[in-house]
């Protein structure tokens, strides 16, 4: 196969890239406006609505792993052409992901009680009714927000993304007018919230579903199955396994870290539950640019150009470095107008605009390697060092120096947001000495 001229063109790195800018944005503005909206109900209903939205990322990045596995192996299949088989492996991924996600819904439905009591248990009660009510409703959705996924990655592994793009304007546009009409109109707190999120995502699975099966495509779905594969499963899961017990890891790790804030009372789980919310702003592009990688890299490693999947890496690393510097310096002057939108107390005011600007300082410099770089090792299918470097940060910095920081040395929950950037330190230094190294251009996933 000749690699010699560019996998991808200018024009075609923008048709990928500006389109997943603006559905990330989409999706970090609703979760920014379901935190105002439901606001409104009270600060119990914000910090019983993140709390929940913390666990659920834990659930549902079981089923989301293997997404980004059917992404890889899809991706590295069409950059060598061999298009039987994307097929063949869109199909597997559609099925297991759903499968996945259904025993999820299961697990959430049965352990509602259990589950948040284990893990927040020390939380007030109003907050633990407002959690319950959420978790319940949400639980119903991950169906249908694994069907999405699975049909956005496909998507975008064949290098469109603005089919994803319109499905999540759409779907956000449902949940915006919903949330409006049950939480200001209806008066329903965090079930307001709720139902119009379970809506919007059973409409916008279906909609990719239908656009899927357009002929015209590379890969397209005009029949499913319900036989699981277990050859090509297998290579789904060679990519989603490591990255699902690394995220799953991560989120435990997130719990534990967010069970220390909420001992810190109402006021500081608040500023940390909108502090994150908006501090995801100034991250859109580059984490656009993170998932593009998948799709790019994929591809270069599929049709054997790995000298092409380092000079696409160099550039989009600084690409994201550049976007960063002007995303995140726009967001430390303008953050304490921004949160003034979420009706706090002035204690949160304080204590959110401190980590907000604290957040931006370091995304600047950390972001790219910690996040972006990681995701050209994984396209490449080196998928285990990844996973050891993040547990292994995350255990020690994120979790560890969290209670060092936040009880040992009386910081609170700036003691957290100081561990967290300790942990993007150790993840920036650990990629980029794998990347320099070379090892995991070596990776080969269709052998």
């Amino acid at each position: 196969m000749d690699t010699s001229s560019p996998l991808f063109s200018r024009k075609q790195l923008t048709a990928l890239i500006i389109p997943l800018i603006i559905e990330q944005f989409l999706s970090i503005f609703v979760g920014m406006a379901d935190t105002i909206m439901v606001s409104n109900a009270g600060e119990a209903a914000v910090s019983g609505v993140s709390l929940v939205d913390t666990l659920n990322v834990l659930l549902v990045v079981l089923f989301t792993a293997l997404t980004a596995g059917g992404s890889v192996v899809v991706s590295q299949n069409l950059g060598a052409k061999r298009y039987k088989e994307a097929r063949l492996a869109s199909q597997q991924l559609l099925l297991s992901a759903t499968a996945m996600a259904l025993i999820m819904t299961l697990v959430a439905l049965a352990g509602n009680y259990w589950i948040l009591h284990l893990i927040f248990g020390n939380v007030a009660l109003d907050v633990m009714e407002s959690a319950r009510i959420y978790f319940f409703i949400m639980a119903f959705s991950y169906p249908f927000l694994a069907i999405y996924n699975s049909c956005a990655a496909i998507f975008r592994s064949m290098g469109n993304s603005r089919i994803s793009m319109l499905a999540s304007l759409f779907m956000n546009l449902v949940n915006i007018c919903g949330n409006a009409l049950l939480v200001y109109g209806l008066h329903m707190g965090a079930a307001g919230v709720a139902i119009p999120s379970l809506v919007s995502r059973m409409l916008a699975a279906g909609m990719l579903l239908i656009l899927l099966r357009n002929p015209r495509l590379e890969v397209s779905l005009r029949t499913y199955t319900l036989r699981f594969n277990f050859s090509i499963i297998k290579k789904l899961l060679a990519i989603g396994v490591p990255s699902s017990v690394e995220n799953s890891i991560f989120q435990i790790g997130k719990l534990l870290v967010l069970s220390v804030v909420a001992g810190f009372g109402t006021s500081a789980t608040t500023a940390n539950a909108v502090s994150n919310s908006l501090a995801q702003f100034p991250l859109i592009p580059a984490s656009a640019i993170g998932t593009a990688m998948i799709t790019i890299i994929g591809q270069c490693m599929g049709a054997g150009a790995s000298d092409q999947a380092v000079s696409y890496t160099k550039k989009l690393i600084l690409l994201a470095h550049g976007i960063l510097a002007a995303t995140n310096l726009f967001m430390i002057v303008a953050c304490p107008f921004l949160l003034t939108l979420y009706n706090l107390t002035p204690q949160t005011l304080e204590t959110a605009t401190l980590l907000v600007r604290f957040h931006s300082t370091c995304a600047i410099f950390l972001y790219p390697e910690s996040f972006v770089l990681s995701n050209t090792l994984r396209a490449s299918a080196d998928v285990k060092y990844p996973m050891v470097v993040s547990i292994v940060s995350m255990w020690v910095w994120r979790v560890g120096f969290s209670y060092v920081l936040a009880l040992q040395m009386n910081l609170g929950v700036f003691g957290v947001w100081v561990a967290m950037m300790m942990d993007w330190l150790c993840r920036s230094i650990c990629f980029l000495v794998r990347f320099k190294k070379g090892t995991w251009k070596t990776k080969h996933l269709l052998a």
